[in-house]
């Protein structure tokens, strides 16, 4: 259900709701890369700051949702698009985020005007509070990255890059829950190398394949507040063994380096977990061969890491 066909029907819902984003092509040479032109897809210019509102509107627009709304848990970029697309499509929302989520995404929450809630130490909390409110009012729940429409939503990136880079070789794709990496792999078949990449401190998608299901993972590190699910999703796993080439871990430097050269190359300003992909480029976790047409997601820019005036 989840395939090319089906992302491009998605795609067709949710188009007049969602940014087509832009790509940037830097040189890797001048960020002390040791490969040609890079292609930086950057997702962290969507609505809400983040890919997440692909999902939440196709959420919102391909299910039924009942008079109590939506309830959504999040680290903070899923909550933040699920309140945004309730916003726009005029729907109540309640969103629950833990105590690790960061100042600017708690901020976007409630700027959209959702009922928010913080509570708990990491995702898992927020989720099993959000499952007792929607057994509780009869809310639609929106799940993350274990939902069909969240990863049929995340996976129309594919269609724009398709149309921006129809050559490109190689997508580095961070991964939390999984949601982001399995709807563009599952989109693009093996006719692109999708390589997902992780925080060393949030190995989910890496201790799944190597344990040959989804397991419980460690939690922690700078990216834990949007890659920090204990696990990766069930409808997540079978999509990413087939179709992800494989998984590579960066440490917490690495992540905070890439975004410091995603500013002084490109004046990309990226959150921790949206620099991730990233980072596996710069720290060179992933080495590509001579001539290979390399993609970056940066895949969210929800950080209070920024001085104006």
């Amino acid at each position: 259900m989840i395939n090319r066909q089906t992302v491009g029907a998605t795609e067709k819902v949710i188009r007049r709701y969602v940014r087509k984003t832009p790509i940037v092509e830097i040189n890797g040479g001048d960020c002390g890369i040791a490969c040609g032109p890079i292609v930086l897809k950057l997702e962290l210019l969507q609505h809400a700051g983040s890919f997440k509102a692909r999902g939440a509107f196709a959420n919102l627009l391909m299910r039924e949702v009942p008079e109590a709304g939506v309830v959504a848990a999040s680290g903070g970029n899923h909550g933040a698009a699920v309140a945004y697309a309730a916003k726009v499509l005029n729907v109540p929302a309640k969103i629950f985020v833990p105590s690790i989520s960061s100042l600017a995404k708690v901020e976007r929450i409630r700027s959209y005007g959702a009922d928010l809630v913080v509570g708990g130490q990491v995702y898992a909390d927020a989720l099993a509070a959000s499952e007792a409110w929607a057994a509780k009012s009869g809310a639609l729940p929106v799940h993350a990255f274990d939902q069909q429409e969240t990863l049929l939503g995340q996976g129309t990136i594919g269609i724009e890059l398709d149309e921006q880079a129809p050559k490109l070789d190689t997508l580095l794709v961070a991964v939390g829950g999984g949601g982001l990496i399995a709807g563009i792999a599952a989109y693009f078949a093996s006719r692109v190398k999708v390589i997902g990449v992780e925080p060393e401190a949030c190995p989910t998608l890496y201790r799944a394949l190597d344990a040959g299901r989804p397991v419980d993972a460690p939690v922690g590190g700078i990216a834990a507040d949007s890659l920090g699910p204990r696990q990766v999703g069930e409808l997540v796993f079978p999509i990413a063994k087939a179709h992800v080439d494989r998984v590579v871990l960066v440490s917490d430097e690495a992540i905070s380096q890439a975004q410091k050269t995603l500013w002084t190359t490109a004046r990309v300003v990226a959150e921790p977990g949206g620099a991730t992909a990233f980072a596996a480029l710069a720290s060179s976790g992933y080495r590509p061969r001579e001539g290979e047409r390399v993609g970056v997601l940066v895949s969210g820019g929800n950080t209070t890491a920024v001085t104006l005036g």
